[in-house]
């Protein structure tokens, strides 16, 4: 998809700023997006537009930005509105992080200001067939043939891989695990729409199949053998933005709720005024700022440049993916059959919602981070000033 447009000046993204841009232009075709299963690229060329597309990078670094609390408001306020279009934002972040961070000079030069634009969108091919998302079993591969790499393999669950231009792509050397930025209209690039998927149904999801698929000495990504520290550094992005996106979710969640239960009666009184329904809000309100807060804090430490950032992601993905699913579903059970319905927008947030503890590292990998860090560094407390 090619939407011709420049990128807006750099500035702190204010939550009633994207809030009013995501309630006028996103949450109006949400459901449509859900429905069709497709984003229109009307709304690519509106993100595009704000500048949204570059935000992951600062000014300073060629992008839109102005910091990762900044990123996690446009991710949050984006994912409130539609999940899917917040999905695309990650994987285009993803892509456009690793090109910045490790991308040589002439693939900066070729795809980074057209990527900090929105005129080309990138997305993020790691998980396969057989292998998962384990390094350790990867098929792809890619090999040496002159000033070229050929590339072979195939890649599912790639958000965004009907309509990507660039392809982050992890496949084996002869080394070890490597990265490569791959034109989506190469020759040997073969997509397949995936469809009939529970969440974020809008967000285009593919497989995608290279075939003796050749690609300039350029196109990899950082040294030969170096995939898993890249696809690290590129997960704790995604993670980041799933985790601002699920905040996104709760939130929401809970003005669905509360609307509803404003304007609902039940036993001659307004569902507010029955005390478990009051818990069910409570309970969504609280976690809604409690993960926004988990963001914040990795947030914080992302700029920082600390290390600890990593596994405060990680709690914050954790936290706010689960969350978001309770909410989702209490929100269902507060609307009764109508949840259950197209009429409101709830169901839609279940569905989305679980899709959120399975990607970028499921719940259970979270676990198994979290508490391998608290048990290897006695449960310390990391602060932020």
């Amino acid at each position: 998809m090619t939407v011709q447009t420049e990128p807006a000046v750099g500035h702190a993204f204010s939550r009633a700023e994207i809030g009013a841009f995501v309630d006028e232009v996103v949450v109006p075709r949400a459901a449509e997006f859900d429905r069709l299963g497709r984003i229109d690229a009307s709304i690519v060329a509106e993100f595009a537009a704000r500048g949204l597309w570059g935000a992951v990078l600062s000014v300073a670094d060629g992008g839109t930005g102005a910091g990762m609390t900044a990123l996690a408001t446009v991710h949050e306020e984006v994912g409130r509105g539609c999940s899917s279009m917040r999905s695309l934002l990650t994987v285009h972040s993803m892509a456009l992080y690793a090109l910045d961070r490790w991308g040589t000079e002439a693939a900066k030069s070729r795809w980074k200001a057209h990527m900090v634009a929105g005129a080309a969108l990138g997305a993020f091919c790691l998980t396969e067939p057989e292998a998962g998302s384990d390094f350790a079993a990867l098929q792809a591969s890619a090999r040496r043939e002159g000033d070229e790499w050929v590339l072979d393999g195939h890649k599912l669950w790639v958000t965004g891989g009907q309509l990507a231009d660039v392809l982050l792509v992890f496949a084996r050397t002869a080394v070890g695990p490597a990265a490569f930025l791959v034109d989506a209209a190469a020759p040997g690039v073969r997509r397949i729409p995936v469809e009939g998927i529970t969440g974020t149904r809008g967000s285009q999801v593919a497989e995608i199949v290279f075939e003796n698929c050749r690609v300039g000495s350029d196109a990899i990504i950082g040294p030969e053998g170096m995939g898993l520290a890249i696809a690290t550094g590129v997960l704790d992005i995604g993670r980041f933005s799933v985790a601002a996106g699920c905040v996104g979710i709760l939130q929401a969640c809970l003005q669905a709720s509360v609307s509803y239960a404003n304007k609902r009666h039940q036993g001659g009184a307004l569902l507010r005024e029955h005390q478990l329904v009051q818990q069910i809000i409570a309970t969504i309100a609280t976690n809604t700022r409690a993960a926004r807060l988990l963001v914040w804090q990795a947030a914080q430490l992302k700029d920082a440049g600390s290390p600890d950032t990593i596994m405060a992601t990680c709690i914050a993905k954790q936290f706010a993916a689960t969350s978001a699913v309770a909410a989702a579903n209490d929100a269902v059970q507060l609307h009764g059959a109508r949840g259950c319905s197209d009429e409101f927008p709830v169901g839609r947030y279940l569905r989305d919602a679980k899709v959120m503890e399975i990607i970028e590292g499921s719940t259970q990998l979270q676990h198994v981070l979290i508490a391998t860090d608290a048990c290897q560094n006695r449960a310390r407390v990391v602060d932020v000033e």
